[in-house]
């Protein structure tokens, strides 16, 4: 194989797309090429002989010293990617701010220079700029948890749908499991709802449900889970939650439920809630547990009048349905 030209290797240096600076085991910079010149605004005869750290106060020196260090200690090549550590150099970058990215965006390789004597000498680090590739993948990333987020939603109300409902139940109801702690599931649904489709159509009947939807949201900790179970039936899931915590906000969001109607397009719908609740306790092996003992409390609820909620007690509800 034909070896290229010493005399080529400083014209290559300075004018290939990458950032090229070679190190001494002080950190002191040997080598400096056109690429750090344009991109950090400092010529080669200023930063030439100076450290490193001294010149860019602003590089994350321990961890840099210790990429560094490892290189002359090990004899090995290290690598460092944007999606690891952004940037090792601030430097501006010329793509449209809406990318959402401060600086350019840089992948690093450190490599050790051998020298006659088969000794490392020096370090030699390449920066490459992958500004244009962490974008890209940043907004496929956004636009992947945007398609997930849609998928977890429920197309009329906007909050969670049964399937996510399910999934987020079943690992809280294993994460319960697991460290013996508490959590407390609600169902409830819409009183004779029914009649409201009847009387003033689906779009009525729908309107009513968005109105559930964003009512019961505001009550509601970030930490809880709240969605459309199916038709008028709705879930809740409230980690960390005793009986007493589940009572008061279950009679809270029956309150809000009844306190005003439903708007359609002018027209007021009143409209009330049943709810049924139960806590999580160690005996139960499954979340349809839950589901079943809240469902017998929910038609309790139902059975004796409505717009109320019942706790799952097992020596009255057993049997009931």
């Amino acid at each position: 194989m034909s070896q290229v030209p010493a005399q080529w290797a400083p014209f290559i240096v300075d004018r290939v797309d990458i950032g090229l600076f070679v190190l001494d085991r002080e950190h002191r910079l040997l080598m400096w090429n056109q690429f750090m010149e344009k991109h950090s605004g400092k010529k080669a005869e200023e930063v030439l002989g100076q450290n490193v750290y001294d010149c860019f106060p602003e590089l994350p020196r321990k961890w840099l010293e210790k990429k560094i260090n490892s290189v002359f200690v090990l004899r090995n090549f290290a690598f460092t990617s944007w999606e690891q550590r952004a940037y090792l150099f601030q430097f501006a970058h010329s793509r449209p701010i809406t990318g959402g990215i401060d600086f350019m965006q840089q992948n690093t390789t450190i490599m050790p220079v051998v020298g006659a004597d088969g000794n490392i000498e020096a370090v030699c680090v390449s920066l490459f700029d992958v500004t244009d590739t962490a974008i890209y993948q940043r907004q496929l990333n956004e636009a992947l948890a945007a398609l997930e987020e849609s998928n977890n939603r429920d197309g009329l109300t906007g909050i969670f749908n049964r399937r996510h409902l399910q999934e987020r139940l079943t690992a809280e109801f294993e994460r319960a499991h697991r460290y013996n702690e508490s959590f407390a599931l609600i169902m409830f649904d819409l009183d004779h709802f029914k009649k409201i489709n009847d009387n003033f159509g689906h779009l009525g009947g729908d309107a009513v449900l968005r109105t559930v939807g964003k009512r019961m949201t505001e009550l509601l900790r970030k930490s809880d889970i709240f969605g459309r179970y199916g038709g008028e039936e709705f879930m809740l899931v409230l980690p960390g939650t005793d009986v007493v915590g589940a009572l008061t906000l279950a009679e809270r969001i029956r309150c809000a439920a009844e306190s005003a109607p439903a708007d359609w397009d002018g027209t007021p719908i009143p409209f009330t809630i049943s709810m049924g609740i139960s806590i999580y306790q160690p005996e139960h092996r499954k979340p349809e547990d839950l589901i079943h003992e809240t469902d017998l409390a929910l038609y309790f609820s139902k059975k004796n009048g409505r717009n109320q909620a019942t706790r799952f007690d097992p020596a009255v509800h057993k049997d009931i349905g």
